[in-house]
């Protein structure tokens, strides 16, 4: 699949494919791509710079853009330092240089730097437009997209809006590479608390005629991709489930739990719902929060542990409440050989969530699940194909 991009707009950004972390959290064996990119015209502007890990590799790539040409402008749509990174490099290396952002860019900009760089500041706000010669910049605030300094840009003549962290995917920038998952994944879990504020910003990019999406992470978008990302973002930053299913969510400690968990799972697809079972003891938890967001319905199994629920399930019910999980259909189930506390802690911290429907029967498990839990189980997945 390609994409369309003005030939006046030159990516220089990097690919880091011996990141174990991305943030120090999220785990991303496929690398993760920092994006930046250079407008050629009668002046120069570089759009965001990258993470400090290949600052090097991305001056390599902006020399040979530049061909020789002097940036005139560093347009800094975001301050996470990822994009940011190599800001004071930059501009060291071109002292006559102004740095454009806004009015929350550069307190931060100082504060991660050490340096307010006056006198090579330029502050945009709202609707200010950066004339560049037969292209033009304008300017869109998008705070808590997801940090309050965060603005994005369109470029009228070639169509484009530079939409910083927004759009943004896990991996490479290979337009063939499946974009949705990774996607999902990225967004849920380090933007999705901010749907009413990315809501905002989709209705601001409606206004405009965008056939070209270049954002800080993954892929660039146009034609048939760019669609499938606005589907999804429109889906995702309103909460609602991006598909009728059902995702099994286990933690179990000996493997009745996992054992009782998958069996319940077929007994679902046997009530003709599409299921996905993740084991929390060995998937990434990311996943499971994204897994948790994409299906209507989501089911909880868990081992007690320490009068309390096992860990794995506490960490994905904490991840969730802080994500703004909400509006979904809910099964539970636990495991407690002599003293059963799982459900009544995931009772617990679900109370914090908006719109959730607990189903009936809650289900408790002494060790290995019997006849009559089975029997109970049957019941939960009637209850939930019919709820759904």
């Amino acid at each position: 699949m390609s994409f369309h991009l003005d030939p006046a707009i030159v990516p220089v950004g990097c690919f880091d494919n011996d990141i174990d972390l991305f943030e120090s959290q999220y785990a991303v064996p496929n690398g993760v791509s920092y994006n930046s990119y250079v407008i050629l015209d009668e002046k120069v502007a570089v759009l965001d710079t990258v993470d400090p890990r290949r600052t090097q590799e991305w001056l390599d790539n902006l020399d040979k853009a530049l061909a020789g040409r002097t940036p005139d402008y560093l347009v800094v749509h975001h301050m996470e330092p990822d994009h940011a990174g190599s800001i004071a490099v930059l501009a060291e290396k071109f002292p006559g240089m102004t740095l454009v952002g806004n009015a929350k860019t550069f307190p931060m900009l100082t504060a991660f730097i050490g340096e307010s760089y006056e006198g090579r500041t330029l502050t945009v706000k709202e609707g200010d437009t950066l004339e560049l010669g037969a292209h033009t910049l304008s300017f869109v605030m998008a705070p808590m997209v997801h940090w309050p300094e965060v603005m994005v840009s369109y470029e009228s003549a070639g169509k484009t809006l530079f939409s910083a962290d927004g759009f943004g995917r896990f991996g490479d920038t290979n337009p063939d590479t499946p974009w949705a998952d990774e996607a999902r994944r990225y967004y849920i879990n380090i933007v999705g608390k901010y749907g009413v504020q990315v809501q905002a910003l989709l209705k601001k990019a409606a206004g405009l005629d965008i056939q070209t999406v270049c954002p800080l992470h993954g892929p660039i978008l146009s034609g048939e991709a760019l669609a499938l990302a606005l589907e999804k973002y429109g889906v995702w930053s309103s909460y609602a489930p991006e598909e009728k299913g059902v995702l099994v969510a286990y933690a179990s400690i000996h493997g009745h739990t996992a054992k009782a968990a998958l069996e319940l799972a077929d007994m679902l697809k046997a009530e003709g719902l599409t299921v996905e079972a993740m084991d929390l003891t060995r998937r990434d938890w990311a996943e499971a929060v994204a897994g948790a967001f994409r299906y209507s319905g989501l089911v909880l199994a868990a081992a007690s542990y320490d009068a309390g629920v096992f860990p794995p399930m506490a960490q994905l019910l904490a991840r969730l409440k802080s994500k703004g999980f909400k509006d979904r259909t809910v099964g539970l189930m636990e495991n407690g050989s002599w003293g059963p506390t799982a459900l009544r802690t995931m009772l617990a911290d679900l109370e914090g969530m908006k719109g959730l429907n607990i189903l009936e029967p809650k289900i408790t498990i002494k060790s290995a699940a019997s006849g009559a839990d089975r029997t109970k189980m049957k019941e939960l997945a009637r209850a939930m194909a019919e709820a759904l």
